[in-house]
């Protein structure tokens, strides 16, 4: 937890700046260093500028090198000390390395050693009383690169172990707290202790500053095994208010080192905190990440983010989608073809007792005989049985000349009238009865193309024959614009019936007639 707090003091002797480190280094910069006594300090100063690869470093006003980068790990061991490159990092500070240290006799460091507590080294964090409150500790002034590797952060109060966490913060919390800070170097461990008194205010002032992205409980959409970046912004025009991550109850480094990090940016009224994680794992996403804003001047803001795997597009779910309605459609279509007849008859009786026909007409049918030369036209037994069935069976209302037209009425106009009435002429073949006179047949055939009514025609095998020769010119014009039904002999076949009543529109029933046979349990008549 990297807690940028540079504390910059004039000084008449000196005049140079110096950052109070508490009881470790924090600047980079020359000036007055503090450490407090058996922990690590590091020193850096930047190369010379004639390139020179070797960082040579001098303490006090000897003129003899006192450490330098190209130092063996034997020397560096018997001294207690680490030269890295433009580092020089002392493992376990003494009295005796109390001094001033020079790097290429441009950089001056005066150190400074102590061993019993002063509150002027410390790092002072308020706190709101019954609001959560997060203590953050100072990011020492290590160098990376593996050289010295953290190995725990622990913080203390009264030198018992707890979490810097308070959910809703109390007056007895108030206290004086120190995190400390191991790190691990050719199997030995050395320490950085930090002390942060907390102060518990009671009022409660204004909110200033506040978290503008990303939203509290916003989930995002990751890949494992990929890096995400998630920025968390907020404004705020104080710069020394804290922006960071957590990662459940653990704090986020900034040490890039780490498989999980964040960074942070201040730019004029708006902050960001960049968190990085560098490979997504399963455990990142069962994990609550935090950003959080710490302010001296009001009580902090957090915002909780969650982690969920990115749905993957699975080829073999496409492939198993495209099959399965490939096959639903198949079957579907063997299923129509193979009772398409079927099904066309009953969505429409189911239908039609929902919709009753708006026309006029008083009759479904108008069943008129034609003269066949042959033996094969209907006898009248098959004529009353093809009456009787469409009536009585199938509901249909026909309109027959020997029962429907007046006696006394010229045949023609009769013929015309039921014509009129019928929404459907159907063609009977008979041997017994004469049929209509030609004039009268020319009549009729005027008669369906004015009105645009349906003409059905029943014919036998040796009629289709008939037909194509011997039919009188006016019959042949209406067979010609006719449906056709062939009768098979008698008992007519189902499939007589069927492809009959599909080119006959579906029967004209009232409501009251509908609601009847629904009544009696008749649906699917209906």
């Amino acid at each position: 937890m990297h807690l940028k707090i540079n504390l910059f003091i004039s000084s008449i002797i000196i005049n140079v700046r110096f950052c109070s480190a508490g009881a470790g280094a924090c600047s980079l910069t020359p000036g007055i260093v503090y450490v407090r006594e058996g922990e690590i300090v590091a020193l850096s100063c930047d190369k010379p500028s004639d390139g020179d690869p070797v960082t040579l470093w001098k303490k006090d006003s000897e003129q003899k090198t006192y450490a330098q980068s190209n130092m063996s790990a034997a020397q560096q061991r018997q001294m207690g000390i680490v030269v890295h490159k433009n580092w020089l990092v002392i493992l376990n500070t003494s009295v005796n390395h109390q001094g001033n240290y020079t790097c290429h006799s441009q950089s001056l460091f005066t150190l400074m050693v102590y061993s019993s507590y002063e509150d002027k080294y410390d790092y002072p964090k308020n706190c709101y009383k019954d609001q959560s409150c997060t203590l953050s500790c100072p990011e020492a002034n290590i160098p990376s690169g593996g050289i010295l590797n953290i190995t725990d952060l622990t913080w203390y109060k009264d030198s018992r172990p707890l979490k810097p966490y308070f959910q809703r913060v109390q007056e007895e919390d108030a206290g004086i707290y120190t995190c400390n800070r191991s790190y691990l170097y050719s199997g030995q461990t050395y320490n950085i202790t930090f002390v942060v008194p907390l102060t518990i205010k009671t009022e409660i002032p204004p909110i200033y500053a506040t978290i503008t992205s990303p939203r509290n409980n916003q989930v995002f959409s990751v890949e494992l095994g990929t890096t995400v970046v998630i920025d968390c912004v907020a404004e705020s025009d104080s710069s020394e208010d804290l922006l960071f991550w957590m990662r459940g109850q653990s704090f986020v480094e900034e040490n890039s080192t780490f498989p999980v990090f964040y960074n942070e940016t201040h730019d004029k009224q708006q902050m960001k905190a960049s968190l990085v994680i560098g490979k997504v794992s399963q455990e990142d996403l069962s994990t609550n990440y935090t950003c959080k804003l710490d302010s001296d001047n009001q009580p902090s803001i957090s915002v909780t983010i969650f982690l969920t795997q990115k749905a993957y597009f699975s080829y073999l779910n496409l492939i198993v989608c495209v099959v399965s309605i490939v096959v639903a459609m198949t079957v579907t279509i063997a299923v129509y073809s193979k009772f398409q007849k079927e099904i066309k008859l009953f969505l429409r009786d189911t239908l039609s007792c929902y919709g009753t026909s708006s026309d006029v007409k008083s009759y479904d049918a108008f069943l008129m005989c034609y003269k066949c030369d042959t033996d094969e036209g209907l006898h009248e037994a098959d004529r009353t049985l093809l009456e009787s069935t469409l009536e009585e069976k199938f509901g249909y209302s026909l309109c027959l000349c020997e029962r429907d037209v007046l006696p006394g009425e010229a045949a023609a106009e009769a013929v015309l009238a039921c014509i009129e009435q019928s929404r459907t002429v159907i063609l009977v073949p008979t041997s017994q009865y004469p049929g209509p006179e030609s004039s009268l047949l020319s009549a009729i055939h005027a008669a369906l193309v004015e009105k645009q009514t349906r003409l059905i025609f029943i014919n036998t095998k040796n009629t289709e024959t008939q037909k194509s020769g011997s039919f009188p010119e006016a019959l042949q014009l209406l067979s010609d614009m006719a449906e056709c039904v062939t009768w098979k002999g008698r008992p007519p076949s189902s499939s007589f019936w069927k492809k009959l009543r599909l080119h006959l529109p579906a029967p004209q029933r009232t409501k009251q007639t509908c609601l009847f046979l629904r009544e009696n349990h008749n649906d699917s008549i209906c």
